[in-house]
């Protein structure tokens, strides 16, 4: 590994298999090394394979809603790069609207990979970063997380991971003093990613879409916070 190799920054990214997150593993590649965290270990792997093999990525299967899963994400990520500067906690999946719809089970697992997920996420890595003063924490929430959706639990979950990111920024700065530490909100319109069964087609975002605003709230100098950014297709009224 070239010596500029081993100074670039560590990004971590949950929910990396596919969708949002991997083409944002795939976006950042050429500036930020990547721990790429799922569920779904081959995809992991022909991913991290994709992007440079373990010099530049590894893979770790994760299911955020399990502690010593995520913390041994977290471990993984130090113990192989030796740091961490940014957590992108983006694992996530959708339901149908309507509280008549979905089984109860699906509604379990979305509120917590949703919810807990994002939660435990931020806990396994804010210690590290508290720790070294500065990174960035980057949570994906939704456009239906500050406009609720009718019939939808999926909204009330991402209304919770808009309050998560919020309330991390204000205990960084309020409870550890902390003003280097950035916290940024990611709340995508509908975009055409394996969240739905049929794809939205042309009416929707790409995930590449979202990627580039992340890749944009991550390339801002220090003092620059980018609380968060809501991006919607065209075609979407509200």
């Amino acid at each position: 590994m070239a010596p500029s190799d081993r100074d670039q920054p560590v990004l971590l990214i949950t929910g990396a298999s596919s969708g949002i997150g991997a083409a944002t593993a795939r976006a950042a590649a050429q500036s930020h090394r990547l721990v790429l965290a799922a569920r779904r270990l081959p995809e992991l792997e022909a991913l991290a394979d994709e992007l440079g093999g373990p010099e530049r990525a590894i893979a770790v299967r994760c299911d955020v809603t399990e502690w010593d899963q995520v913390q041994a994400l977290a471990a993984a990520a130090l113990e192989h790069f030796g740091r961490i500067d940014a957590v992108f906690a983006n694992a996530g999946f959708g339901a149908k609207r309507g509280f008549l719809e979905e089984s109860v089970e699906h509604w379990r697992s979305m509120v917590l990979t949703n919810v807990y997920g994002a939660a435990l996420t931020i806990r396994a890595t804010l210690p590290h970063l508290l720790e070294r003063g500065d990174g960035h924490f980057i949570v994906t929430s939704s456009v239906v997380g500050r406009k609720v959706a009718p019939g939808s639990l999926y909204s009330a979950t991402k209304f919770a991971a808009t309050a998560i990111g919020e309330a991390l920024r204000a205990e960084l700065r309020q409870i550890h003093d902390n003003k280097a530490i950035k916290v940024t909100l990611i709340e995508p319109g509908m975009t055409d990613t394996p969240f739905f069964d049929n794809s939205p087609g042309d009416s929707a975002l790409r995930d590449t879409d979202i990627a580039k605003a992340v890749i944009y709230a991550l390339e801002q100098g220090p003092g620059v916070d980018v609380s968060e950014i809501l991006i919607r297709p065209t075609s979407q009224a509200t």
